[in-house]
């Protein structure tokens, strides 16, 4: 367990993520934030708690915020943590801990504000009455998941 942080996964640095000097590229670390909440999300069992709700809107990437500390290689094993930071009116940040999987150190951060949107307007809407209520359970530590 890492204080703060409830989930977290694993996945090697793969040859087609490093360059010349067999460094991650930059940019990959936002794709590693993107399978880290890939997997939060089916961990928390939002779709299966939510059902029907859930599937008329979903959080689409407004902002992204990544501080690089330290760089990973190739043969590193990256293990991303994932938490909620804050719930808003129509958006959320969710903020993320890149570790290195063998020695616990942090490589980077990231922040992504996300906006609920509604999808068949693609418009953003208010987060409210159920989902509002299983986030905020996230939120405060308490995950309501469905085994």
């Amino acid at each position: 367990m890492h204080p703060g942080f409830a989930f977290s996964t694993r996945f090697a640095v793969r040859y087609a993520e490093i360059d010349g000097q067999k460094v991650v590229f930059n940019s990959r670390y936002l794709e590693y934030a993107d399978v880290a909440v890939s997997e939060w999300w089916a961990w928390t069992g939002i779709g299966a708690a939510l059902g029907a709700v859930w599937d008329e809107t979903e959080f689409h990437v407004r902002r992204a915020e990544v501080d690089y500390l330290k760089p990973f290689v190739l043969g590193d094993t990256v293990e991303a943590w994932v938490r909620i930071d804050r719930i808003g009116g129509s958006s959320m940040v969710q903020q993320f801990e890149l570790r290195h999987g063998g020695t616990g150190a942090l490589h980077a951060t990231v922040a992504l504000v996300v906006v609920n949107v509604h999808l068949p307007t693609g418009r953003p809407v208010a987060i409210k009455g159920d989902v509002r209520a299983f986030l905020e359970g996230l939120l405060n530590g308490q995950p309501e998941r469905v085994a």
